[in-house]
């Protein structure tokens, strides 16, 4: 897959700072959290690296932006087959993933529930400590995933209390 023209193309429309909260950045590491969470849950990665571009990638704003992850998944609905492949199961998916990230909810198919605990687990970077309440899966409830992942998301090295 080529995702340097995926990127490229959601850089071009992408509405607010691209190294706000919710911009590249971000997308990395909820991807970076997403492929460890997999390797655990089973979850189909194409649905998590997907999910971990186009959740965020119709935001108009940083703050409350209802709707934001359903236009998400509207897009990547319209770009697929011109700039990444996807099954039907796994667009399925991928809307569902998108569609509800932010609504808090936590029963649902373990690719979706991987895909929702990548994006919780980097909430540092907003201020927010991640509880495990709110998370899905037991690996992204394990503690030492919770804290490398904050401390990710917060900016310091895993293991070294720097920033």
């Amino acid at each position: 897959m080529n995702w340097s023209s995926l990127l490229n193309h959601l850089r071009e429309r992408f509405a607010i700072d691209w190294h706000g909260a919710h911009g590249a950045a971000h997308w990395v590491r909820v991807r970076k959290n997403g492929m460890v969470l997999a390797k655990t849950t089973g979850a189909n990665i194409n649905v998590v690296e997907l999910f971990s571009f186009f959740h965020d990638s119709c935001r108009l704003n940083e703050y409350v932006d209802d709707g934001h992850g359903k236009r998400g998944a509207e897009l990547a609905t319209k770009l697929r087959g011109s700039l990444f492949e996807a099954t039907d199961a796994e667009m399925v998916l991928l809307v569902e993933a998108c569609t509800g990230h932010s609504d808090g909810e936590v029963d649902a198919d373990v690719t979706v529930q991987t895909c929702w605990d990548a994006d919780r687990l980097d909430l540092g970077r907003v201020g927010i400590k991640p509880d495990a309440k709110y998370l899905c899966t037991a690996a992204a409830k394990d503690p030492m995933m919770m804290q490398a992942s904050y401390r990710s998301s917060i900016g310091q090295q895993a293991g070294t209390g720097r920033q």
